[in-house]
């Protein structure tokens, strides 16, 4: 799996260049649109809710004792819970509503990539937007059961270090998995992407961890995550839906 993951992230190294080559970056101009606007509802979102929060928190240590120190952990808790819920609801609100756009440009690429291609049967717009939806949400559910253990084992002495690194993990494979199933929804149906990612999921980490760190960098990386991670993941999935097939030299 570690061997994938670090081919998932040398497949970004060629984005910008074939994206170029194949005059794409027009696609991207309503996913990136839709990206800012997600993030902007989900950031005046996360301001008003932080300090209600963080009040809550609050409540649970009833004793005066200790209080201001705790007050201190409620913020910092409410903070790093509102960053990631709101890091959740933005990826997945994102890919399912820019599935329609997304997959339209993954096929353009494998048209590119593969020597010996063959135009798979178009799906309409809505087709593409239900799909994305739905894995989404399946994703979204998943990702949200498995963060609130992972959450509470930050609180855990000795062991609470861990919490922040799985966190990432987690988050990148369900990014990973949404940039992946553009290019699988050509190909295979509901169960059998979920399947396929599952047993690629050194893929889906190492793709998903580059678009989470995008993320980090204000602005540039709300309009290049789409573009350069939905690149990267298309060249490598096709290649294990294609083991054998012989490929373009990028």
């Amino acid at each position: 799996m570690i061997k994938n993951v670090f081919l998932a992230i040398k497949a970004y190294t060629g984005t910008f260049a074939l994206i170029n080559h194949l005059k794409l970056w027009k696609y991207f101009a309503v996913p990136i649109g839709i990206s800012f606007i997600t993030a902007l509802g989900i950031a005046f979102a996360a301001y008003g809710l932080s300090d209600n929060l963080a009040v809550l928190i609050q409540k649970l240590w009833p004793w005066e004792w200790g209080s201001e120190t705790f007050q201190t952990i409620g913020v910092i808790t409410g903070a790093l819970i509102i960053i990631a819920v709101g890091l959740i609801l933005y990826k997945h609100t994102v890919m399912a509503l820019s599935a329609p756009f997304m997959g339209p440009v993954s096929e353009k690429i494998e048209a590119y990539l593969l020597t010996a291609w063959v135009e798979p049967g178009k799906s309409s717009f809505m087709a593409q937007l239900w799909r994305g939806i739905r894995i989404n949400t399946r994703n979204l559910l998943m990702e949200l059961f498995f963060s609130i253990p992972i959450f509470i084992l930050g609180f855990i002495p000795i062991v609470g270090f861990l919490s922040a690194p799985l966190l990432f993990l987690l988050q990148s494979y369900y990014a990973g998995f949404g940039n992946m199933d553009y290019t699988l929804e050509r190909h295979y149906s509901y169960n059998e992407s979920v399947r396929f990612v599952s047993g690629n999921r050194g893929l889906a980490i190492g793709n998903g961890s580059i678009f989470m760190l995008m993320l980090l960098i204000p602005v540039i990386g709300i309009i290049l995550v789409l573009p350069l991670s939905v690149t990267a993941a298309t060249t490598e999935t096709l290649k294990r839906i294609y083991p054998s097939q012989e490929f373009n030299v990028r």
